[in-house]
């Protein structure tokens, strides 16, 4: 009896207190639920974090993560004593798209990705960074180099490699090819770490020629079409720009080269041809004088003659042309 008795009083005292009770099984159900919870959030969220870093490669945004990412590529993925691993980004080759804003010059672009200027040239084939414009989208590689185009049948990865003095097997790896695959004429490839040459970065950032006259002047006439002079009623296409300033002024070489023609014709009164590398020619015209003489090979900044308003001008002016390849192109993007 006594020991029934005790059972009725324990199930009393239990009864008594199965409200708090209850109420401390409900916190612990809660604690344990909310561990379970955070930790699956907590790796599911270091899972997204981990994918939007390597996602962000191919977005228009830089790769955002809140962890340290070679930590979180490496984990579970140690390699053993003695062996070598080779990371897919030195395999391989991604690219993003950078929208240009205001302010934004490609030195800071490729500063902010970790490349080079010359890789944004060589691979939006961009010929004048001058004519960047907001808005403009660009393609960013995930590493610096530029786009080589072969020139001949024959070449190969290591060829082209030994040419820019980079490595030949990340050059033969980044474009799926073997060392000595043999290319055609025409193909192009990604060369990582090779750099434009001098003439070229020159060219691109129009620091190429330089300005034919170092006294005050000022552009009477742009590049392009215009009202013509002459005949109201007409339009007619300008190659060059006038340079408008006191007859007399000396006028200068704008690149190294050689004289190749001296004389006078009905358009451009006395001028000057001077032949410079790389299929590039100027011309200057409507000289009151000239001082140098076919044959004669100068230098930026050698005196060739003076301004003045020979020929078809309203006024002392030089009349400069810029030619690559036997076609006329804006000086203003040539000229530093």
């Amino acid at each position: 009896m006594n020991r029934i008795i005790n059972k009725v009083k324990n199930g009393l005292i239990m009864i008594r207190n199965w409200k708090h009770t209850r109420i401390v099984l409900i916190s612990l159900a809660c604690f344990c639920t909310s561990f379970a919870v955070t930790a699956a959030v907590s790796k599911t969220v270091r899972t997204l974090n981990l994918r939007k870093g390597v996602g962000g490669f191919e977005t228009a945004s830089a790769p955002e993560y809140a962890e340290n990412l070679d930590k979180l590529l490496n984990e579970g993925e140690e390699v053993a004593a003695g062996e070598e691993s080779t990371s897919a980004s030195a395999a391989s080759i991604t690219y993003q798209t950078y929208r240009v804003k205001q302010g934004d010059m490609i030195g800071y672009i490729a500063d902010k990705y970790d490349i080079t200027t010359d890789t944004i040239i060589s691979v939006n084939n961009i010929k004048s960074s001058r004519l960047i414009q907001v808005g403009q989208y660009l393609k960013i590689p995930s590493m610096p180099g530029i786009i080589y185009t072969v020139r001949k049948n024959g070449e190969t990865p290591a060829s082209i490699a030994a040419n820019y003095k980079v490595d030949a097997a990340q050059c033969a790896s980044v474009n799926a090819l073997s060392l000595d695959s043999e290319l055609k004429a025409g193909t192009s490839l990604f060369v990582p770490d090779a750099a434009l040459d001098w003439m070229t970065r020159q060219e691109i950032n129009g620091d190429l020629f330089h300005r034919p006259l170092h006294g005050r002047y000022w552009i009477s006439s742009r590049y392009g079409w215009r009202d013509s002079p002459f005949n109201a009623a007409k339009r007619t296409f300008h190659g060059g720009i006038d340079m408008a300033t006191g007859s007399g002024t000396p006028i200068y070489a704008a690149l190294d080269g050689k004289v190749t023609t001296t004389g006078f014709n009905a358009t451009y009164g006395n001028y000057v041809i001077i032949t410079h590398h790389s299929g590039y020619k100027t011309l200057y015209g409507h000289m009151s004088q000239i001082t140098c003489k076919k044959g004669n090979f100068v230098y930026t900044n050698t005196m060739i003659g003076r301004v003045g308003s020979t020929g078809m001008s309203t006024g002392p002016h030089l009349h400069f042309t810029v030619y690559k390849n036997g076609k006329s192109v804006n000086p203003s993007l040539v000229l530093n």
